[in-house]
């Protein structure tokens, strides 16, 4: 049965060079990408894409960076699977967009991701929506849990005013390390 599987002797180096030459590319994919970053909850992950860098600079000099990361808030966390491939199918998307070059200016999130949010709002202040002391403000939210999303009032949380590139211009956004080798900058240099 193993046998009916492996080429003939003259096919054995071709396919092992053309199996070498994929998995090379794959694996340089991987590192040029960067994705193994995506696996972690660092929020500099999502500058890797330029265009994300509004949203981490007002991230970073707002109010909820101290206790949320993007993964707190745009990921679900009913359950570990569904977060992970929430994580991954929407990665998928963004990697697409931006390999594509398809990004536009200002980014708007996707209704299922708003879903998202607003639910991850709600799961992290629901002792303040219990809290009595709060009882007249606290029964309007109630209310309108459920026919509008918490930023449609609380519309500069957290990330501000994000309409451009230009909408945080005094912003520090941290440049992304740049993903040609050592190696391979001293041979330019050199030649």
């Amino acid at each position: 049965m193993l046998k009916k599987l492996l080429p003939p002797d003259r096919w054995k180096l071709p396919v092992l060079i053309i199996t070498s030459i994929f998995a090379g590319l794959i694996i340089f994919t991987f590192y040029i990408s960067k994705a193994h970053s995506y696996l972690s909850d660092n929020p500099s992950t999502c500058t890797n894409c330029h265009i994300m860098a509004p949203q981490y600079a007002t991230w970073s000099h707002g109010s909820h960076r101290e206790v949320a990361h993007c993964n707190d808030c745009h990921v679900p966390h009913n359950n570990v699977v569904n977060k992970f491939y929430f994580k991954a199918k929407d990665g998928m998307r963004h990697a697409t967009i931006f390999t594509l070059r398809r990004e536009p200016q200002v980014i708007f999130i996707k209704e299922e991701g708003a879903g998202v949010v607003h639910q991850n709002c709600v799961r992290c202040h629901s002792k303040l929506l219990n809290d009595p002391k709060l009882e007249a403000g606290v029964k309007a939210h109630y209310e309108h849990m459920t026919d509008r999303k918490c930023w449609d009032c609380h519309r500069e949380v957290p990330h501000g005013r994000v309409n451009s590139l230009s909408s945080v211009p005094n912003a520090q956004v941290p440049l992304p390390e740049s993903p040609v080798p050592d190696w391979i900058k001293e041979y330019i240099k050199n030649n």
